[in-house]
């Protein structure tokens, strides 16, 4: 147990399991780039549980198309639907009103590209590279200095052997605490600022200064001969993460004694300690920096010098659970969130698992555990592993977990981001969710957050009938919770025998949907005759708009669609995307037929003069003789020709 202070700073033991590249989530590469935004959101799936058999996985994945197609038909049916109401709406409507009506979709889904992309934004995580710049810059935890040409560079034994060759040989031959080792380097040209240069290289893959040398093919040729070439910096910090070479510091885990002994726990087994070091986790996380600069400061660091022992930092396994500590470590050499290292490496009795045993939590999904890792990962100021476990939790939205992560994001302790996306989500695939049982564990404030949005994918008359059916839900529930505790079950009982609709009383249903009712466009409920709606006036939850409020002759139906010609408060139509898409098609068929008439009219016109020049031209010959005649009055003979004869 813990660390062999004779095999250290040399060790460099293989570490067993954490290398699965079953479930890696790289942070950054969210894959709610393209797919998800649309109306064809793809859905993800949280079962782990254990395999089935293949023939009966068979027939799983056989039904499960079959309701796919009976689904997408389901689907396409109600677009359908859709379709034909925005139709008869527009079937009087003028060509310049349709215009109207798409341009303010344009405008309104022009607005819902900018909101996705700031829903889409948070504080950019500091990278690995980064980290490890910053390292090389001010210096943590450094073990050994290297003198050249009279100026001491501190550095860190473990990254150097680890990314070179030539340092891993060098530094060998040096293993005490604190070795000064003076630099004699062969490729001639190298000074003091390219030699800081070549050092940055190995800690970050960039050599941090733009000097015309290092676009020599042959100064780069000689510097590989002597230092070697090292491989990408993600491939050495793997490296040094599996074999943990010239590790200096140790994480052990503190343990409640009383649950050790209630349920037979090895002390052993909880005090397992892992490896690590110093300079990545300082790096890495100001949680641990503070913590091992304090015990600089306090003049603990000198006695484990002294003695040659790797640091050892006890943490609190209520806290910061063991298992957890792989994947914290993962993500620190590697910038990786890797929970496939949760279920690879065997159960050690960690008061985590006890814990989780005496809570009924054993079995958590994948969100749950990226969840609890995220709390982990504030707790520690790590932001990459944050925004890590908030990509996992994202990617895990589906029907089935949307409830509880909305629950858990809306928490002060939750994500943010994650709550945005999850709202994204509730949004797009509202007509899927409002005919769900999902749909009825809400919360009023996530219903009212939806039929707020001007991009809620859903018809106003759906909205209208499936907020009604809310209401109801809730208002059973609580006539189920007044009920005495007697009755319960009864034949008598509510839960027995059930609430009839016409049970239910109205003043309290129109109170649990005030609140809600509001936000639902009346004005856009298509068809104009709906039975929703006047089903939602005959019950009094709706009230009748006065008779100004009624589209007039003059305006026809367009009134409360269009912006000009709405002399009220003006609402802008929602981005239902069957509307939208049919719109477009009846403005396209509009100008067709606009298009075909203007030019028929052209070929009908073509022979009408419309200018004097040419009635000039067009004069027949026998007007032409009446003019003549008329300028030779003068002459002594009658005019040959009577006017009211002319032809």
């Amino acid at each position: 147990m813990g660390a062999n202070a004779s095999n250290y700073p040399h060790s460099c033991s293989p570490r067993v399991g954490g290398n699965s590249q079953a479930q890696q989530t790289f942070i950054g590469t969210s894959s709610y780039s393209h797919q998800g935004y649309g109306c064809e959101s793809k859905l993800y799936s949280l079962d782990h549980g254990h395999e089935k058999p293949q023939d009966k996985k068979k027939k799983t994945s056989g039904l499960a198309t079959l309701k796919k197609k009976f689904i997408k038909r389901r689907k396409s049916s109600r677009s359908a639907d859709h379709a034909k109401q925005m139709r008869e709406l527009l079937s009087g409507w003028d060509v310049r009103d349709v215009n109207a009506l798409v341009e303010e979709y344009e405008g309104t889904s022009a607005l819902k590209e900018l909101y996705l992309q700031a829903n889409l934004a948070r504080p950019e995580a500091r990278t690995l590279q980064k980290d490890m710049a910053e390292l090389y810059q001010y210096k943590y935890c450094t073990d050994v200095d290297l003198i050249f040409q009279e100026t001491c560079f501190p550095v860190h034994r473990a990254i150097l052997a680890a990314r070179c060759p030539f340092f891993k040989t060098l530094l060998s031959s040096s293993p005490e605490y604190g070795a000064e080792i003076i630099m004699d380097i062969n490729t001639a040209g190298i000074d003091m600022p390219m030699f800081s240069a070549l050092l940055h290289y190995l800690y970050t893959g960039e050599f941090g200064m733009e000097d015309s040398r290092f676009q020599n093919v042959d100064i780069l040729v000689q510097l590989s001969e002597e230092f070697g070439t090292p491989n990408s910096l993600d491939v050495d910090m793997r490296a040094l993460f599996d074999y943990m070479c010239y590790y200096d510091v140790v994480l052990s885990f503190s343990s409640n004694s009383d649950l050790v002994e209630t349920f037979g726990g090895s002390q052993n087994c909880l005090d397992e300690e892992l490896r690590a070091h110093k300079a990545i986790i300082s790096s890495r996380s100001p949680f641990f920096r503070h913590l091992l600069q304090r015990r600089i400061r306090t003049g603990e660091e000198i006695t484990d010098r002294t003695l040659r022992t790797p640091t050892r930092i006890i943490l609190d396994e209520s806290i910061i659970p063991k298992k957890y500590a792989k994947v914290i470590l993962n993500c620190m050499y590697t910038d990786v969130v890797d929970l496939s290292v949760l279920h690879s490496s065997p159960s050690v009795g960690s008061l985590s698992e006890v814990q989780a045993l005496v809570a009924g939590k054993l079995n958590m999904t994948r969100a749950e555990e990226a969840m609890e890792l995220y709390h982990i990962a504030l707790f520690l100021e790590f932001n990459m592993l944050a925004q890590g476990c908030e990509d996992i939790i994202a990617e895990s939205i589906s029907l089935d977990t949307l409830i509880a992560i909305l629950k858990w994001s809306s928490q002060p302790y939750g994500s943010k981001w994650v709550h945005r996306q999850a709202l994204h989500f509730l949004c797009e695939e509202f007509t899927q969710v409002m005919t769900s049982d999902v749909f009825y564990e809400l919360s009023k404030d996530h219903l009212l957050t939806a039929i707020q949005s001007d991009y809620l994918q859903a018809s106003e008359q759906d909205i209208l009938k499936y907020l009604i059916k809310w209401g109801e839900h809730q208002l059973m529930k609580r006539i189920a919770d007044r009920e005495p505790n007697l009755l319960s079950g009864t034949a008598h009982s509510v839960n027995k025998r059930g609430v009839k609709r016409r049970d239910l009383d109205i003043e309290e249903l129109r109170e649990i949907l005030s609140p809600l009712l509001p936000f639902v466009r009346i004005e856009h409920i298509l068809p104009m005759n709906s039975e929703v709606l006047s089903d939602a006036m005959k019950r009094g939850l709706i009230s009748t708009p006065p008779s100004d409020m009624l589209p007039t002759s003059e305006g026809g139906k367009s009134n409360a669609w269009l912006r000009q010609k709405n002399a009220g408060i003006y609402v802008r139509p929602r981005l239902f995307s069957p509307y939208v898409e049919e719109a477009k098609s009846v403005l396209d068929e509009m100008m067709v037929e606009q298009t075909d008439l203007v030019r028929l009219r052209m070929v009908r016109m073509s022979n009408v003069p419309d200018t004097l020049y040419m009635v000039n031209n067009a004069v027949p010959q026998c007007c032409h003789m009446i003019t003549h005649q008329q300028v030779s009055t003068n002459q002594s003979s009658p005019p040959s020709v009577i006017a009211n004869e002319i032809p």
